[in-house]
């Protein structure tokens, strides 16, 4: 456990967008639990403050179409919100999360209120129609999950 990991970010290609560091903190055969920061400058997102050096844990449960993320501020610790990407399965080989991003994102505030983005650049991905109904199937799940638990824990799913 505690083992240092590169994330990396594909586009819907498998073409790299974004890597940065983490380490594994928690492991099952259902997935992974990776403790990352956010590396890049303060940036304001859909009603909250992302601030180089938030804590990140990032559920990859194998086999599904999306990651979660749950954001912990860098200051105060709290929980800022949930962020989780529709993507293709996750792939890890050789210390390294490979995941190719499908544009759809739900983001889920800590008053458990949901904020679907990137439906048009969704729409604009050259996908297979296989490739479609997986991802809006996996934004119906995570929508579903957070409508239905008062309160969601990444560890409990994995």
């Amino acid at each position: 456990m505690n083992s240092d990991v590169t994330i990396i970010k594909n586009n819907h290609k498998g073409e790299e967008v974004w890597r940065y560091a983490g380490k594994i903190i928690f492991e099952t055969p259902k997935g992974i639990i990776v403790e990352a920061y956010f590396n890049r400058s303060d940036l304001e997102f859909n009603g909250i403050t992302l601030k180089e050096g938030d804590r990140f844990q990032e559920l990859y449960l194998f086999g599904k179409w999306f990651n979660i993320y749950e954001i912990y501020d860098k200051d105060n610790t709290l929980l800022k919100a949930w962020y989780c990407n529709i993507t293709r399965p996750v792939r890890i080989l050789d210390q390294k999360i490979f995941y190719d991003d499908l544009a759809l994102d739900l983001l889920v505030f800590p008053d458990r209120r949901q904020l679907a983005l990137d439906e048009g650049e969704f729409i604009a991905l050259d996908l297979n129609k296989a490739d479609q109904l997986n991802a809006r199937s996996a934004l119906k799940e995570l929508q579903s999950l957070f409508s239905q638990n008062e309160k969601v824990n990444i560890h409990d799913l994995v």
